[in-house]
């Protein structure tokens, strides 16, 4: 398993954008529009590898204020619950206070709330709706 940064437009990106979107959107019966895809040209986007294949990724947009979220977080479905969201939870982390950043933030949806808090992320505010399914703002201080 490797996970490194990817660069936006490349195969990987590619392959970034087919595993969010088989994972998070085609569930939802969601798209990901042009414009969307645009926005991720500032984003560190990261994922895990398989030898060349992408087994799960997810995206750190700057906020402001020494705030990152973290957004689109995906895993192959046969590999949810072995670790890889873990470890990508930690290069996240670790890339974010390496770059400056002070609080790592994210819509997290509800059913995933429990993964984040094992890695001592709280839940700050009232549930909410997005793309059609409740989620709750988390956070964590780097």
């Amino acid at each position: 398993m490797a996970i490194r940064i990817i660069d936006h437009g490349t195969k990987e990106y590619q392959q970034m954008i087919n595993l969010r979107y088989m994972i998070l959107r085609k569930p939802l019966g969601l798209e990901f529009s042009p414009e969307e895809l645009e926005k991720e040209k500032n984003d560190i986007l990261i994922g895990c590898f398989d030898d060349d294949k992408m087994e799960g990724c997810c995206m750190l947009t700057d906020s402001g204020n020494k705030v990152v979220r973290l957004r689109q977080m995906a895993v192959l479905s046969g590999l949810q619950g072995k670790g890889l969201g873990r470890v990508l939870m930690q290069f996240a982390e670790n890339i974010a206070r390496d770059r400056g950043f002070k609080t790592l933030s994210m819509h997290a949806r509800k059913t995933a709330a429990g993964f984040y808090e094992k890695l001592g992320y709280h839940i700050s505010g009232e549930e909410f709706v997005e793309v059609t399914i409740p989620h709750f703002i988390m956070e964590k201080a780097l």
